[in-house]
């Protein structure tokens, strides 16, 4: 494993596949204002190689990819830092999102405030079998912020007003038939279900599905006649490369 910094370890497949581990961040993986922007420099510096097709963001610890955010050092902040602090965990979460490939989250154990905040700007969430999920900050005096606000467009108001109102955790097959995740694995095959994933996306056009992730993000902030007019012009963008042309006469000669 190489390391982008102190924070940030990185592996790459000659699939284009790379992984980025959060190291140094202790058993639970718990993000300080040091690892928060280690974490997003790492991606943004990863997101100008044209050549990755895949994402896994993953913790040095099987307890956890992110535990949360510092406790220790919010429970020092003020106003005005408190507002500073944040800011930088909203970044990280729009370096997520922002990044041009398909990002996959890999959750094994505890999920919990900031960390869920993270795996939610993620493409695909994939939850080890013993996963627990939550959103405590309202039992330490804060409300829950930021890419919270991703939380309805997954599993609606109600399910999100569960979590942030009573600060419960739920396991992950409740989590998986909310839709806060997308696969749970078998006990002992979080890494072989992350595999299944990536085999998905492999299998599809690389700047088609970058394209595709591009709209995605778009069609989150549009309505839906603008959403409908965006993607026409993304459609005929998508022939100015080879990847129609030679995927279309792949499945037509499949089918011969």
């Amino acid at each position: 494993m190489d390391m982008l910094n102190p924070h940030c370890g990185v592996e790459r497949d000659d699939r284009g596949v790379v992984r980025l581990t959060i190291c140094n961040a202790g058993k639970l993986n718990i993000l300080g204002s040091a690892a928060i922007l280690a974490v997003e420099s790492g991606l943004r510096s990863l997101s100008a190689d044209a050549g990755i097709r895949a994402l896994v963001l993953a913790g040095e610890s099987e307890r956890s990819m992110i535990g949360g955010a510092d406790i220790h050092e919010m429970a020092a902040l003020d106003q005005a830092s408190a507002e500073a602090f944040i800011s930088r965990l909203a970044a990280l979460c729009e370096a997520v999102r922002d990044f041009p490939a398909p990002v996959i989250a890999r959750m094994p154990g505890w999920c919990l405030g900031g960390g869920l905040e993270v795996a939610a700007a993620c493409d695909i969430r994939i939850a080890g079998h013993d996963a627990k999920f939550g959103m405590p900050e309202v039992r330490v005096g804060i409300p829950s912020v930021i890419h919270a606000a991703l939380l309805p467009r997954l599993i609606g108001w109600g399910r999100t007003r569960w979590l942030l109102m009573t600060a419960e955790t739920i396991d992950a097959p409740t989590a998986l038939a909310w839709g806060l995740v997308d696969s749970v694995a078998a006990e002992g095959g979080l890494d072989a279900a992350v595999e299944r994933a990536i085999a998905s996306l492999l299998a599809c056009g690389p700047e088609a599905l970058r394209m595709q992730k591009a709209l995605l993000r778009q069609w989150e902030e549009l309505p839906l006649k603008e959403s409908v007019q965006v993607s026409i012009g993304a459609f005929g963008r998508s022939f100015l490369t080879d990847e129609p042309r030679r995927l279309m006469q792949h499945f037509i000669d499949r089918k011969r």
